[in-house]
């Protein structure tokens, strides 16, 4: 089942959160895993979350995406920001359910687009995001300040 995330979720979420920081090699602050929840749990706000669950209510992975307008449309755009599957549960189509459940939430609500984008080296989500697509050609340039 794939559904919002909510404040019920915040242990097992964590679980799931740690998992996904430990993959990229990141050490996210208290304060800032503590400011995403607090975002991901207000109605209205533009970084959102869904999470999967198994029949028992179990969280299986999550996505976090933010919505954002386009300088050439009116219509909104979802960014996946994050997506995540716990080890156990990869393999299973709970990755391919939640992009579907964006997808098909961007079509309800008239978005013009939902994108993403992920580690050149990830063969593994590469896989999974081949189902949906080619990548596109555009190349992505960071500047840390």
């Amino acid at each position: 089942m794939i559904r919002p995330i909510s404040p019920n979720d915040e242990a097992q979420w964590r679980v799931l959160w740690a998992g996904y920081c430990t993959f990229y090699k990141e050490d996210v602050a208290e304060e800032v895993t503590s400011g995403l929840l607090n975002r991901l749990f207000a109605p209205e706000g533009v970084v959102r979350g869904i999470v999967a669950t198994d029949d028992e209510g179990y969280l299986l992975g999550f996505a976090h995406y933010v919505l954002h307008p386009h300088t050439w449309s009116e219509r909104t755009l979802c960014y996946l920001e994050d997506l995540y599957v716990s080890p156990d549960a990869r393999g299973k189509g709970v990755g391919k359910a939640l992009i579907d459940h964006l997808i098909a939430l961007g079509r309800e609500n008239h978005w013009k687009r939902v994108y993403w984008h992920t580690e050149i080296d990830n063969e593994t989500a590469r896989r999974l995001y081949d189902r949906f697509g080619p990548a596109d050609p555009y190349v992505r340039y960071t500047v840390s300040l």
